[in-house]
């Protein structure tokens, strides 16, 4: 039996010191035969002045060593603040020297859009990570440029037309619906297919969401890379939980918020943000059950384990919109059981 962890958003900019963000979970890291995380900064310094409010998350490429103190072997790249060509060539190259894999980002449209592939006495993982969430100009990659890799999604208003008086009321809100681009969600299933050849396990990883309620692309691109071969998909990017639900008798975790942010845009302090950290075990390549523990980060920007008690309100809002499963709380952590095997 192996075990697989993954993380949310892992933001290392203004850490001085990497030792300290996970000093108090290092050692549930480390138990786990592999850890995957979503790296939401690059490691760079920039050799101009910026303004605060310049986009792109810059670590100083020292503090990458947090990520081999935490057990990290792989991450995703593909998000709203790996900017810059400078930056992502320089992140890439310090994961490069740490050995970690990386997917998600690259020097060009092919290689971010590549996999991460990393074998664990003898089982292959495989990683994919896109983002549906990106600045619209000079942050995709290009065929010759550096960049993320996307699935771009499209928005569009409906009037509410079931109840006759939204008729006779300006101003009504309307339906919001949203999906994913037909052709980028083509390439996308052609990846996971094409890796699902490859590995004995795949995750397909996406930054998406605006807040806590699944919209209806993120619900279009989980089932359909499970439909194409994913075997486990997980979301990030508001930084906030979204619930969770199974389908083909594989499970989606839609948003496990963050794992290691403290500051963000212009500098601005967050405060200790609730997380959720996934954790798979794996029998003989085969996803057998699914769990995950409460975090946060206190006073000291260190990422902390919560128990379920603490976060009782939290699990509360999780297991009335989660899906096809039911979350059962222990003493640390809470299992995910498909409604089928109770």
């Amino acid at each position: 039996m192996q075990k697989l962890i993954l993380t949310g958003d892992i933001n290392l900019l203004g850490v001085e010191d990497p030792n300290v963000p996970f000093a108090q979970v290092a050692s549930d890291l480390h138990s786990a035969d592999l850890v995957f995380a979503n790296l939401e900064c690059c490691f760079y310094e920039s050799t101009v002045e910026r303004y605060p409010q310049e986009e792109g998350f810059y670590a100083l490429p020292a503090t990458s060593a947090a990520l081999q103190l935490a057990g990290v072997r792989a991450v995703g790249m593909a998000n709203n603040v790996n900017y810059g060509a400078a930056a992502i060539r320089s992140s890439i190259m310090q994961l490069d020297s740490l050995g970690i894999a990386h997917t998600g980002a690259g020097v060009d449209a092919n290689s971010a859009a590549h996999a991460a592939i990393v074998a664990v006495d003898g089982i292959r993982y495989g990683f994919l990570q896109r983002t549906s969430v990106y600045w619209s100009r000079g942050h995709e990659a290009a065929p010759d440029a550096p960049g993320v890799a996307t699935v771009r999604a499209h928005t569009a208003y409906r009037p509410r037309t079931e109840d006759i008086k939204t008729l006779t009321r300006p101003g009504a809100a309307p339906e919001i619906l949203t999906w994913a681009d037909p052709a980028a969600l083509d390439l996308l299933t052609e990846d996971i297919s094409r890796l699902r050849r490859e590995v004995d396990v795949v995750v397909a990883s996406h930054h998406w969401g605006l807040s806590a309620e699944v919209l209806g692309y993120q619900r279009e691109i989980a089932q359909a890379a499970i439909d194409a071969g994913a075997d486990f998909v997980f979301g990030h990017g508001p930084h906030m939980l979204l619930p969770m639900e199974t389908y083909r008798d594989k499970f989606i975790f839609y948003g496990v918020g963050s794992f290691s942010f403290e500051t963000g845009h212009g500098g601005r302090k967050h405060p200790d943000w609730l997380g959720l950290m996934p954790i798979l075990e794996i029998n003989g390549g085969e996803i057998v059950a699914a769990s995950f523990r409460f975090v946060r980060h206190n006073e000291r920007n260190e990422t902390v384990f919560r128990s379920p008690i603490d976060e009782a309100a939290a699990l509360r809002e999780l297991s009335e919109h989660t899906r096809g499963a039911r979350l059962q709380a222990n003493a640390d952590s809470v299992r995910v059981v498909p409604d089928a095997t109770l």
